[in-house]
C-alpha cells in the first residue's frame, strides 16, 4: 500500500522498523517497510498472502542459494531474507539528502581478511589447477574488507547512504536494506534478470577499456573495440546468460547491441538479451543463479572452484536483491540487480566483499591490485574513506557522472555494429515457433554433462522439429537412453582421460550403448572426446586452451565458421580422414579432430549452439541428419 503520511526517515530508523531504501530513477528515493520473512527455497517467497492476494516483496538472495540447483558453496546459512512490504513511500531525491545524516563514520581494524601474498598464491593454484586442467574458462575468487564500525551501525548505514545518493548517480539501484540484526548498503551497477510483462532481459556486460589520462576519445576507444581478446571476452559472457535464457525463455533469447556502458574510469561493452517467459518470477531467478561475471563460467564448475579456493562463505555477495512487484493484471514483475558494491553490517562488524576474474594469463599481483581497486572504489563511494585515496586506485565499477556520447561517433557506431558480423544470426535474429522444423515428429534425449549449453542445443533441436527433453548425465536413466530417437551427448568441462569420473565414465557408457544398438547419436565437444577415444583415438590437451576461440574448419567438405570451448582435444597423424568405419575431419597440420561421423553417428568438438558458430545452425543440421540416417547392413 502507497502511504499518505509523511516519511521521517530519522523516526523510521529510531522505530526498529525493518525498511528499505531504494534509489532507482535518479529523482526519487522509494521507502519501504514491512514485516520480514526467512524463507528457505526461492519457491517459498510470499508473493501473496493466505487469501490470495499479491505482496509487493524486496529479498535479499544469498549465493548459498545455488544449492537449489545442485551446486557447491560454504553454506554459512545466510537467510533468504524477505521484506514484505505494508507500505511504501517516495520521498523527493532532495527530501532524503536533507533527512540523512552527514557526520563521519569511523572504522577501526581495518584490512583484508586473506593478505595479498596468500590471495596471490590462490590466483596461481586456479590458474595451473583449474583453468589449466580444462575445469573452466574463467573463475571468479573474492576476499572481503572487514573493519570495527565505530558508532550505531544504522545510523553509519544511513550516512553511507547519503553518500552514494550524491556521488554514485550513474548506478542501476542504490539501496539501504535495514533488517534485525544484518544491514546492507550499495550502489549495484549491473542488472543481473528482470521480467516485465513476461518479457524476461539479462544484461551481460564484459570487455574492459580504461581510460587513459584526460578521459576516454574515440581514437583510443576505437583502438580497444578493434581488440579480438576483448571482444571475444564479451562474447563469452553473452554465451554464459544465453544458456540461462535458453532455459526459462520459449524463444531462446534474442540478442540486440553491443552498446557502451561508460564508467568513471573505464568503459564496457554490453548487449541485452531479452526473451518471452511465462515461468513464475521466483523460477526464473532459481534458473539464472547467478551472473558469470561474479562466479564464473561454466556456472556448476565455477561454484565448485569457488568452494575449493575461497576461504569463507559468501554471504550475499554475488547474489541478488530481488523486488517482485505485483502487475495489475496478475503475476508479480521482477527487478534484480547484482549484489556488488556492496557493504555488510552485521554485529557491528563491516564486510565489504570484492572479486577478481581469474584468467589463463591473468597476473597473481594484478589481481592483488584490482581486489584493493574495488574495495578502495566502494569504500570511497560510502565515505568510509578519503576520495583522494580512491583517486590513486582503479575503482573499476564505479558509475561515470556523466553519460558521454562516445556511441554517438559514427566510426565507433560502425565498429560496435561490425561484431555482429561474426555472431549466429540464429540468436540476433527473431526466431520462428519451434516444432516445426524439418526433423519434426522425432524424439531427442539431451545429456548435460554439467554444462548448460545443453539449453541452447535443445532450443535449437527444438526448432529443427525434436521434441526435447533434458536429462543430467546421473540421471539419464538406460531405458531413457535407448528409448530417445536420437540422443545429444552433450559438453562439461574437465579431462576427458580421468578414470576416476562418475561423469565421464557414464559419458562413455551412453556413447557405448548407443554405438552397439547403432542408434543415431550426436556428442559435443567432451563427448567427442570421449567418443573419439572409445573408437581408438589419441586425447592430448592442447598446449593453448581454445576458450571463447572463433575458427573456421573443414566439417566433411563444408568450411565451417565455429566457437570453441576447449582444453582437450582428440588428436590422429596429420592427413588421416579415416579410422576404421570412422570418418575423421581433422586439421591437417595438427591433426587435432574437429568432427566425426559413422554409421548412426556424428561429434563435433565445437559449440554449435554457440554465438560464436556462424554456421552452427546449418552443421547440426547436417550432423543429425548424417546420424539419423538408416545404417547399411
Amino acid at each position: 500500500m502507497t502511504g499518505t503520511t509523511p516519511i521521517i526517515l530519522a523516526d523510521l530508523a529510531a522505530s526498529g522498523t525493518p525498511f528499505a531504501l531504494l534509489a532507482r530513477d535518479g529523482e526519487t528515493v522509494e521507502v519501504l517497510t514491512g514485516d520480514v520473512v526467512d524463507v528457505e527455497l526461492l519457491a517459498d517467497i510470499p508473493l501473496t498472502d493466505a487469501t490470495g492476494s499479491p505482496h509487493e516483496v524486496l529479498a535479499l538472495v544469498p549465493f548459498r542459494q545455488v544449492v537449489e540447483r545442485g551446486f557447491a558453496c560454504h553454506d554459512d546459512g545466510a537467510p533468504l531474507r524477505c521484506l514484505v512490504v505494508g507500505e511504501r513511500h517516495a520521498l523527493p531525491l532532495a527530501d532524503a539528502l536533507a533527512q540523512l545524516p552527514t557526520a563521519p563514520v569511523t572504522l577501526e581494524d581495518a584490512g583484508f581478511d586473506i593478505d595479498d601474498e596468500a590471495y596471490a598464491d590462490i590466483v596461481r593454484r586456479v590458474i595451473a589447477d583449474e583453468i589449466g586442467r580444462g575445469e573452466g574458462a574463467n573463475f571468479v575468487i573474492r576476499r572481503d574488507y572487514v573493519a570495527q564500525v565505530g558508532g550505531d551501525p544504522l545510523t553509519a548505514g544511513l550516512t553511507w547512504f547519503r553518500a552514494l545518493l550524491e556521488h554514485e548517480r550513474g548506478a542501476y539501484w542504490t539501496f539501504l536494506v535495514s533488517t534485525p540484526e544484518h544491514l546492507a548498503v550499495g550502489a549495484s551497477p549491473e542488472a543481473h534478470v528482470s521480467a516485465q510483462g513476461g518479457v524476461v532481459t539479462m544484461n551481460p556486460i564484459s570487455g574492459t577499456f580504461r581510460h587513459p589520462a584526460g578521459g576516454a576519445t574515440a581514437e583510443t576507444l576505437t583502438e580497444f573495440l578493434s581488440s579480438t581478446k576483448e571482444t571475444e571476452e564479451l562474447f563469452m559472457v553473452v554465451d554464459e546468460e544465453l544458456k540461462m535464457m535458453s532455459a526459462v525463455c520459449s524463444d531462446g533469447g534474442r540478442i540486440t547491441g553491443p552498446h557502451l556502458k561508460e564508467m568513471s574510469r573505464l568503459t564496457h561493452t554490453e548487449y541485452m538479451l531479452r526473451g518471452t517467459s511465462t515461468m513464475d518470477p521466483r523460477d526464473i531467478l532459481r534458473e539464472t543463479m547467478f551472473a558469470p561475471t561474479v562466479t564464473g563460467s561454466p556456472m556448476q564448475n565455477a561454484c565448485t572452484v569457488i568452494a575449493r579456493h575461497e576461504q569463507s562463505p559468501r554471504g550475499y555477495y554475488s547474489g541478488v536483491a530481488a523486488l517482485f512487484t505485483p502487475r495489475t493484471d496478475g503475476g508479480h514483475d521482477l527487478d534484480a540487480p547484482i549484489l556488488i558494491r556492496t557493504a555488510y553490517v552485521v554485529d557491528g562488524r563491516l564486510r565489504v566483499p570484492v572479486g577478481a576474474t581469474l584468467v589463463r594469463h591473468s597476473d597473481p599481483y594484478g589481481e592483488v591490485g584490482e581486489t584493493h581497486g574495488k574495495a578502495a572504489g566502494v569504500l570511497g563511494a560510502i565515505g568510509a574513506i578519503p576520495r583522494d585515496v580512491v583517486a590513486r586506485t582503479i575503482d573499476e565499477d564505479a558509475p561515470a557522472p556523466v553519460a558521454r556520447p562516445l556511441a554517438d561517433d559514427p566510426a565507433i557506431a560502425e565498429l560496435l555494429a561490425s561484431r555482429n558480423a561474426r555472431l549466429a544470426a540464429f540468436w540476433l535474429n527473431p526466431q520462428g515457433g519451434p516444432g516445426h522444423g524439418p526433423l519434426a515428429g522425432r524424439r531427442a534425449l539431451v545429456v548435460d554433462a554439467e554444462d548448460r549449453f545443453t539449453t541452447m542445443l535443445a532450443h535449437q533441436l527444438r526448432h529443427l522439429g525434436f521434441d526435447v527433453t533434458i536429462a543430467h548425465w546421473s540421471d539419464a536413466s538406460d531405458a531413457a537412453v535407448a528409448a530417445a530417437d536420437l540422443v545429444v551427448s552433450g559438453p562439461g568441462p574437465g579431462d576427458p582421460r580421468d578414470a576416476d569420473s562418475a561423469r565421464i565414465a557414464r559419458v562413455r557408457e551412453i556413447a557405448t550403448a548407443r554405438l552397439d544398438a547403432r542408434a543415431p547419436l550426436l556428442a559435443v565437444c567432451l563427448s567427442h572426446q570421449v567418443l573419439a577415444h572409445r573408437l581408438g583415438m589419441d586425447l592430448a590437451p592442447l598446449a593453448s586452451p581454445h576458450q571463447g576461440l572463433q575458427k573456421t574448419v573443414d566439417v566433411f567438405g563444408a568450411p565451417a565458421s565455429i566457437g570453441f570451448y576447449n582444453t582437450f582435444t582428440a588428436r590422429v597423424a596429420p592427413g588421416t580422414t579415416v579410422v576404421g568405419a570412422t570418418e575423421v575431419s581433422a586439421d591437417p597440420e595438427t591433426g587435432d579432430v574437429y568432427a566425426l561421423r559413422g554409421p548412426a553417428y556424428a561429434s563435433v568438438q565445437g559449440h554449435l549452439e554457440s554465438i560464436l558458430s556462424r554456421d552452427g545452425l546449418t552443421t547440426l543440421e547436417r550432423l543429425v541428419t548424417h546420424a539419423l540416417s538408416p545404417v547399411q547392413a
